[in-house]
């Protein structure tokens, strides 16, 4: 959006100093001193060059602007107005008729041409028309139909011109004045002249762009609408009319004399002859890198500089006053002039320390270091001095850096070469102390891995020994539970044997029957044989009978060992 302007209408832009610049409006610091501006010529602004008057607000013989009613009705006024005036009429009498035979049709939406001696008939009710076997054509001959939405019909004299949205015919009226129709149309008749439609533009896609030859960006598009003139029997071609299409944050300022007017965004119309377009600019931040030309040290030795500029145009109409096509232009001829005192004051050695300036770059400089001489001149004088400069030309200031710089001379190559040696001393002992550091961690990665791979080793030998405990820990607990289970099942089993054996007993305890027992006992001797074989002799160890075992046992012995000996001789 463009900032206001200092102009209001038909005012006069007058002398002293800007106003801009009064209190430091486009945040200037309070401390920075703001130098008067110089004069501006005086230069009227306006704001009616463009303005172009209604072609139609005054009553134009033979001329009929087509209203809601459409072109038919037009045709009648025009048509009305040719017999008010004695010179016939352009509406054909011939009517539609059903009749068989050759005809002409008129389709609706359509009207019919008829050129009748050189003069022109519209038919203008759609329907069939008889051809020369059923109405007198003698001196008639059928031209064709046309649309009643054509953007241009031209016959015989008549002109009817019919413009949508966009659009826009750009006429030559009998008198050779031009004129613009937009959104509207007309129908003409001329006795004493030709109403020549020159050209009809599409203001939206105008073919020719306007570029700014330092940032290549576009401003704008634009169109000459040009009439051609047979002057001395030679063709000649002359500018009646400019289309201008302005994008949203851009402007055009048109000149006529020394009068000025600021065209904001959007699409316009000039076909004063006595107006010009003075150039577009854009009201955008824009950008841009700027070399300047040598500029010599206190000490003689020539140094060049590539900026970088960022600013913004809020004013136009005072670039345009001072004669400047772009902004670039403007900042280039100051930055140069202000660099060149700056450098001049200033020795080779204070600004082959110091390359670049910018809001970023911060340096202690209580001290005043020599080093610092470059970068404190440009920031507080060239920024500054820039910054007032602009103002002047409805320009804001926004950055200034010093991104390259080339000294050159005899002197510059020999500081050129030490400068290189020390760099490269720098360099080499940088490479010495990037290799140690290496070197070091490499140490101390190797050693991090021996510790990694220490503790690993001591966590495994760790779990083999707990693996080892809770092993022997699991098979003592099992040979425990093994055992109290076998002890478990034994006494269980003695249990089981001796409450059989006492149930047993207490069966045949109850046993009364005398023969019974007897059989019990006999059972009892024949499952004693059968277990002990039927040549064993049970001898009593207890009682009366005890005697007689102990006699029976030694006598057992003694054959035994009588039968050993004997084997054994």
């Amino acid at each position: 959006m463009q900032a206001p302007s200092e102009y209001s209408d038909g005012e006069t832009v007058v002398s002293g100093p800007s106003r801009a610049n009064a209190h430091g409006k486009f945040g200037m610091n309070e401390k920075t001193s703001m130098p008067d501006v110089p004069e501006i010529h005086t230069t009227h602004v306006v704001r009616d060059l463009t303005t172009n008057l209604d072609y139609f607000s005054e009553d134009r013989p033979l001329l009929v602007k087509i209203d809601r009613s459409g072109l038919p009705t037009a045709l009648q006024k025009l048509n009305q107005q040719l017999i008010a005036a004695k010179q016939g009429k352009i509406l054909s009498s011939k009517k539609p008729t059903t009749w068989l035979g050759r005809s002409r049709e008129v389709n609706p939406g359509e009207i019919g041409l008829v050129n009748h001696g050189g003069l022109p008939k519209i038919l203008v009710k759609p329907g069939r028309y008889p051809g020369p076997m059923w109405r007198n054509w003698w001196g008639r001959s059928w031209e064709g139909q046309r649309s009643l939405s054509e953007t241009v019909i031209s016959f015989k004299g008549l002109t009817i011109v019919q413009v949508s949205q966009n659009q826009a015919a750009v006429v030559s009226d009998p008198q050779n004045s031009i004129f613009v129709v937009k959104n509207v149309g007309f129908v003409a008749y001329g006795l004493v002249g030709t109403y020549d439609v020159l050209a009809i533009v599409d203001q939206t896609h105008l073919p020719t762009p306007i570029r700014d030859h330092v940032t290549k960006a576009i401003l704008g598009w634009s169109h000459e609408v040009k009439m051609t003139r047979h002057v001395g029997g030679v063709k000649q071609d002359f500018v009646v009319a400019i289309f201008l299409n302005i994008p949203a944050n851009n402007c055009a300022i048109l000149q006529r004399g020394d009068e000025l007017e600021l065209l904001q965004a959007g699409q316009h119309c000039v076909t004063n002859p006595n107006v010009t377009l003075r150039g577009m600019y854009t009201l955008g931040e824009n950008q841009f890198e700027m070399p300047t030309k040598d500029i010599f040290t206190r000490d003689q030795v020539p140094v060049s500089l590539t900026l970088y500029l960022k600013w913004q145009l809020t004013e136009p109409l005072k670039l345009a006053t001072h004669g400047y096509e772009t902004p670039y232009d403007a900042l280039r001829d100051k930055t140069q002039s202000i660099l060149t005192q700056i450098v001049s004051h200033l020795d080779y050695s204070s600004m082959i320390k110091q390359r670049t300036i910018g809001p970023d770059h911060v340096e202690d400089t209580s001290e005043h270091a020599p080093s610092s001489l470059f970068l404190d001149s440009l920031r507080s004088s060239a920024m500054d001095d820039l910054h007032v400069a602009a103002l002047e030309y409805g320009i804001i200031l926004k950055d200034l850096a010093v991104i390259d710089r080339q000294f050159k001379g005899e002197i510059a190559n020999t500081m050129d070469k030490l400068t290189t040696r020390a760099l490269q001393a720098q360099v080499e002992a940088a490479n010495v102390d990037r290799e140690n550091s290496n070197k070091v961690k490499q140490e101390e990665g190797a050693l991090s891995v021996a510790r990694i791979k220490a503790m690993a080793l001591n966590t495994k030998a760790d779990a083999e020994a707990y693996s080892v405990i809770a092993g022997a820990k699991a098979e003592a607990e099992r040979t425990r539970i093994a055992a109290e289970a076998q002890a478990t099942a034994t006494r269980l089993a003695a249990e089981a044997a001796a409450e059989a054996v006492r149930t047993k007993a207490r069966a045949d305890a109850e046993v009364t029957d005398i023969f019974a027992r007897e059989m019990q006992m006999r059972r009892l001797e024949v499952e004693r044989v059968g277990a002990y074989g039927n040549r064993t002799v049970f001898v009593p160890t207890e009682g009366p009978g005890a005697a007689a075992g102990g006699s029976m046992l030694s006598g057992m012995t003694m054959a035994l060992g009588v039968a050993q000996n004997g084997k054994a001789a």
